[in-house]
């Protein structure tokens, strides 16, 4: 179905760098589930917590640290390619600024909470990974020119590297911290080979120049995106911080493998979203009714994984738990049954940026975050309360549903979108658009 898609339209290209893409996702999922799989089996239910916890607890900031200037990027040097170095130079400046407020705002939350060493340490090392994720702007480069090849193959040998050296750490009994350290690690070997293989394409790092101008332009298109970036960071990872608050560390560790059997779904449609963004950019140019019936392909396609996926854990999903994480893991059965159903709404959300990027609705794009950020945050005080890890997982469901899906349809200028995504819904049953997409 997939080169289908892609045929139909005329954008073959598109379907090469999603095969590249693809390629690079499936070695992170190899690495995020298998791997995984033998970390929180190394670590067992409390040390695996106090992991996620810190991934969790640094994930909430690294908005901050964006500045919501990814898709922006990727949508400047698709429309002004003239203008790289400006915007590369520019970009980066913005990055590190953004990692120094994320400090800022983090040093005095980690003071309040009162955090062990340990977890301190963890957060330390994650933090310096997100500081590194700033020559993710080579990457986008990359993206926009649909050439996403040179830094997949960069992304499948560090990611495949650090595999291996994950495994030697469970091999020798490796303390916590370490697993880390291999965080900042992989960040850290990721931006040197993007700096390799960007001066490798005869691009000059040097030519790089911060833009006042284009600075204030980009700050400007991106305050309302960072607002929503943040909300949709609280509602992406705040169950697990409101459940170590509440419960404890053992049961975040429990949570979290219903989290990591999901997540590794995400790995398709960061993929295809990623790929096909620039085409819409392009596409949106040259005529929006052709733009509008690409969008619909999209979210078709995705539902259609999405569904395929959440109906597969349904029934297999407690099977997966009890084999791959065994008996010290078994209360997350139940909850893995219930997250997935999450993503159906979460694949119709990352399409929406599509929509909300090129029709000019960054604001309503962010209120909608806000929303299923508050919405999330005040079902899980009640839920969790009431019903413990399965409250939290009817939580992340309800406020996905409500942010991704149902919001589009309350406002004027995004009802189109709501009704695109209603109609890859209907088109499930269709048996036509599972053998030829629309």
């Amino acid at each position: 179905m997939l080169p289908k898609l892609f045929n139909s339209v005329g954008i073959s290209r598109y379907f090469n760098n999603t095969l590249w893409l693809l390629m690079e996702k499936g070695v992170r999922l190899i690495d995020a589930f298998f791997i995984g799989i033998w970390i929180a089996n190394y670590l067992g239910p409390t040390e695996y917590g106090v992991l996620s916890y810190s991934e969790s607890f640094v994930y909430l900031f690294t908005a901050i640290a964006a500045l919501g200037l990814d898709q922006i990027i990727v949508k400047e040097l698709v429309a002004h390619p003239e203008k790289r170095d400006s915007i590369m130079g520019t970009a980066l400046s913005l990055r590190f600024l953004g990692f120094g407020l994320m400090i800022l705002v983090m040093i005095p939350i980690i003071w309040l909470q009162g955090l062990d060493r340990v977890t301190i340490y963890l957060i330390f090392f994650l933090s310096m990974a997100v500081a590194l994720q700033g020559f993710k702007i080579i990457d986008f480069y990359f993206q926009s020119q649909v050439q996403s090849r040179h830094t997949a193959i960069c992304n499948i040998l560090v990611v495949g590297s650090l595999a291996v050296f994950k495994v030697y750490l469970i091999s020798f009994e490796y303390s916590l911290l370490w697993f880390g350290f291999a965080i900042f690690l992989e960040w850290l070997l990721l931006s040197l080979t993007y700096l390799l293989v960007y001066r490798r394409q005869r691009l000059n790092l040097f030519a790089w120049r911060f833009d006042k101008a284009l600075a204030k332009k980009f700050i400007k298109k991106g305050r309302l995106l960072v607002l929503g970036s943040v909300a949709a960071a609280l509602y992406m990872k705040i169950d697990q911080v409101m459940i170590r608050d509440f419960l404890g560390e053992y049961e975040v560790g429990i949570y979290s493998v219903a989290v990591k059997l999901t997540s590794v779904w995400i790995f398709v449609t960061v993929a295809i979203n990623q790929s096909i963004f620039p085409s819409l950019v392009a596409t949106r140019k040259e005529s929006r009714a052709k733009f509008i019936e690409r969008l619909q392909k999209l979210y078709d396609i995705l539902m259609k994984v999405a569904v395929f996926a959440c109906i597969s854990y349904t029934f297999l999903g407690p099977w997966m738990v009890d084999t791959f994480f065994g008996l010290a893991y078994a209360e997350s059965s139940q909850l893995v049954v219930i997250y997935i159903w999450s993503i159906v709404f979460l694949f119709l959300s990352n399409a929406s940026w599509g929509f909300y990027l090129n029709e000019g609705l960054e604001k309503l794009a962010s209120i909608r975050l806000v929303v299923g950020a508050v919405v999330n945050i005040s079902l899980n005080i009640i839920l969790i309360r009431l019903y413990g890890l399965e409250g939290a997982a009817y939580a992340t469901l309800i406020s996905y549903a409500l942010s991704g899906y149902l919001i589009n349809g309350c406002f004027k200028d995004t009802r189109e979108n709501f009704y695109l995504q209603t109609k890859s819904i209907i088109n499930i049953l269709s048996p036509k658009t599972w053998i030829k997409p629309l």
